[in-house]
């Protein structure tokens, strides 16, 4: 792995709950066949691609929601129409229909995922950009293959945090594909995902960090009670309005929900007293789609 990727220090052991309100097993199992039913549904319509409406996109991305058993709730603005770069914090699997539910949008995956069984063909004909995380000289031709995207109307959305947080803390966005808006003179639309509990206490459980498997992760899902994912969406930031990536970047990140992460590492801060961090995971990086780190310093298309 390329020492420039990023990691986040969350790890299930340390970061998801493991204890809480769960569902009846007959409930949880019937909640994970049904999620299997409406990604297989899903699957069947991809070589459709653009042609599929967008509403009915949005539909399907709700119903994966509400078949895990996350009730959604959405505030905000409506996405703008026309080329705009959807940037949020990353977390969860979830992530991506929840995105999906506002606007549907090109994925930014990394390359490898087009090996996978069933994942890689569906990500594939779903018109995802591909990336290629340990190559770094390859970074301006992608932010030119996202900057042409953008010009052509498409909204495309990217994790740039680069990795998956638990959620009660949170990474920095990288600047590189900030740079793509710049350059397509688009739009970018900040969106702060959020889960918690019915109660209103945060909840780490969709969490898919660390060394954790996708198919463990979906189980703390759909066996979870009363969870709710918000999604809220922020105001667009105007074309022009920042003069460079690293401004934008800034402008873009919205602050963690409730009790904010200590400085260099996964801790957060309760009551005024800091929890002790997660030892950092030295495993791979847990994320579906995303933006690689680094920058474009040490690039021939570098701008400051």
């Amino acid at each position: 792995m390329s020492v420039w990727l990023p990691s986040a220090p969350c790890t299930p052991r340390a970061c998801v709950e493991t204890s809480g309100a769960t569902t009846a097993l007959p409930v949880a199992v019937l909640r994970l066949l049904t999620v299997l039913v409406v990604l297989v549904a899903g699957i069947s319509l991809c070589p459709l691609g653009r042609r599929i409406p967008a509403r009915w996109v949005r539909r399907w991305a709700r119903t994966i929601v509400r078949a895990a058993g996350v009730r959604l709730q959405v505030t905000g603005p409506a996405a703008p129409t026309g080329g705009v770069l959807l940037v949020a914090n990353h977390i969860s699997w979830l992530d991506i229909p929840l995105l999906a539910a506002v606007r549907p949008a090109r994925m930014l995956a990394k390359a490898e995922i087009r090996q996978w069984p069933v994942a890689g063909p569906l990500t594939a004909s779903s018109g995802a950009l591909f990336i290629e995380r340990d190559r770094l000289r390859a970074l301006p031709q992608t932010v030119a293959k996202i900057a042409g995207a953008l010009r052509e109307g498409t909204a495309v959305v990217a994790f740039p945090e680069g990795s998956t947080w638990c959620g009660k803390a949170q990474g920095h966005f990288r600047r590189a594909v900030f740079q793509a808006a710049l350059d397509a003179g688009v739009p970018v639309q900040p969106v702060r995902l959020h889960y918690r509990l019915s109660g209103g206490a945060s909840s780490t459980a969709p969490a898919f960090v660390g060394e954790d498997s996708l198919l463990t992760s979906v189980w703390r899902v759909v066996s979870s009670r009363g969870l709710i994912a918000e999604v809220e969406v922020r105001d667009p930031i105007a074309a022009g309005s920042h003069p460079d990536r690293r401004s934008l970047a800034l402008a873009a990140q919205l602050p963690p929900v409730g009790p904010h992460p200590v400085v260099g590492g996964c801790g957060f801060v309760v009551a005024g007293r800091a929890v002790p961090r997660a030892p950092r995971s030295r495993g791979r990086l847990r994320h579906l789609s995303f933006w690689p780190a680094g920058h474009l310093r040490n690039s021939a298309a570098s701008r400051r």
